[in-house]
């Protein structure tokens, strides 16, 4: 994924999936100076900071 769509999916106001490691996610905030975004475990609502290139659009 890239910065762009990422920050697409977070001002949509539809439900958009998104998965990190095969793991559906929520995406929380984007880092743009590092590439990285804040995004919460859907099934175990963990927050982690990952690489915006590790996440894919279901």
């Amino acid at each position: 994924m890239d910065i762009k769509r990422a920050t697409e999916i977070i001002k949509s106001l539809g439900v958009v999936g998104v998965s990190y490691e095969g793991n559906p996610v929520w995406l929380e905030n984007i880092n743009d100076q590092n590439n990285t975004v804040k995004v919460k475990d859907i099934k175990t609502d963990k927050e982690l900071n990952v690489d915006i290139k590790d996440l894919k659009e279901d």
